[in-house]
Parts: structure tokens; C-alpha cells; sequence
């Protein structure tokens, strides 16, 4: 599903906190310090259709997610060995999900179309049983991933029978929220509260 960025920044209680190359700073900063870049009532409108269920916390959460971390790791050919570039945005993405115990992940692994259908189904689960693992040894709880799936050779990128390494991935999504059948009011405002709170913490401590 698309998203206009328009539409999902919320002002003064925005979903602005933007990438950052170091996991450390990027949740140490001001909840609300990205700018609405809508028209007037953008976010009071966003607001009314997260409430009313029009779009979903899950939704949101999702567009944070993708504009915040990387959400894709790749992998060499026939193999679900973790290089270091792909620890060093799993790590990230653990910074992310650890300071949102609210949310629920699926992790997705895929190859390329080298080699037969089923050995490839092996292979994208392999992949994906690998990124859970390292994200559980960064202090993700287990019970956070819901799922462990693999597409095999069916979900590519860049459409090629052969040798393509931007298909050798993994796509960790977003699937949920923890009280799935619950309408907590002001939900997302706890998340933006406990950001700012802890943003304060961090930015004022003490020498």
C-alpha cells in the first residue's frame, strides 16, 4: 500500500522522526520536531480517521517504520549467512522495535529464480529464520515476531530468471498491535508521550 508523506505527518504530534544513519540519536530527539508539510486541518483529519478506524495504528506505525530504518537485508548468492552490512541494519531496525513494544512483525525471506521452486521456499525460510535470530540475540522479544515466512523466487524486485542479488533479501513488515481486538483511545499519543518523555531524559540528563 502507498502513502502520501503529505498526509501522515501530524505537526505538533507528528510522525517526524527521520532516519538516522547512528540508531543512537534517533530517538533522541523532540517528539513533534518535523514540521506538517499538509494543508490546514491535515492533522486534525489524520487524527479523526486514526479514531474513528478509517486508517489504522498499524498503518502508521508502518510508514514510521520504512521512513525511519532500513526494512530490507540482502544476502549472497544461495546463502543466509548475515554479512556485516546486513547485522548493522538489523541492529537498527532491533533500536526501532524495541522502543515500540506495542507492535507485532513478520519477517518475509526471498531469492532469486536461480535453481528450482521448492529448494528456493527452503532457502527464503532459512533467510528469514536467520534475521529473526539476530534480532532476537538485539534484545527483540521473540514473541514480537509473529511470523517467519518465505516467498521463495515469487515476490521479485527486479523480474530476472537468473542471477539478481536485489532479489536475495528479506523484508521485515509490520503486522500488527499486541491488543488486536481493543480500541485503546489515544494510542498512538501514548507512543508520542513516551517518546517525548524519553527524549527528555536522555537530552537533559544530568553531567
Amino acid at each position: 500500500m502507498a502513502f502520501d508523506r503529505r498526509f501522515f505527518l501530524m505537526g505538533a504530534a507528528s510522525l517526524g522522526l527521520t532516519a538516522c544513519s547512528d540508531p543512537n540519536h534517533q530517538f533522541n530527539r523532540e517528539a513533534g520536531i518535523g514540521i506538517d508539510g499538509g494543508s490546514f486541518g491535515n492533522a486534525t483529519m489524520h487524527n479523526t480517521m486514526l479514531q474513528s478506524g478509517q486508517i489504522s495504528l498499524a498503518e502508521v506505525m508502518t510508514h514510521r517504520f520504512h521512513a525511519e530504518v532500513p526494512s530490507m537485508v540482502n544476502f549472497a548468492f544461495d546463502s543466509a549467512r548475515l554479512d556485516e552490512e546486513a547485522r548493522s541494519i538489523l541492529r537498527m531496525q532491533a533500536h526501532w522495535m524495541r522502543q515500540f513494544p506495542e507492535l507485532r512483525y513478520t519477517i518475509y525471506g526471498h531469492t532469486d529464480a536461480v535453481g528450482s521452486a521448492a529448494y528456493n521456499v527452503g532457502l527464503g525460510q532459512r533467510r528469514a529464520n536467520a534475521v529473526m535470530s539476530y534480532l532476537v540475540t538485539q534484545r527483540v522479544p521473540r514473541s514480537s515476531i509473529i511470523a517467519v515466512v518465505s516467498r521463495g523466487e515469487t515476490q521479485p524486485l527486479i523480474a530476472s530468471a537468473g542471477y539478481e542479488p536485489a532479489n536475495r533479501r528479506t523484508v521485515t513488515e509490520i503486522s500488527g498491535l499486541v491488543r488486536r481486538q481493543t480500541l485503546m483511545d489515544g494510542q498512538y499519543a501514548r507512543i508520542i508521550h513516551r517518546e517525548y518523555v524519553a527524549s527528555a531524559t536522555e537530552q537533559h540528563r544530568p553531567e
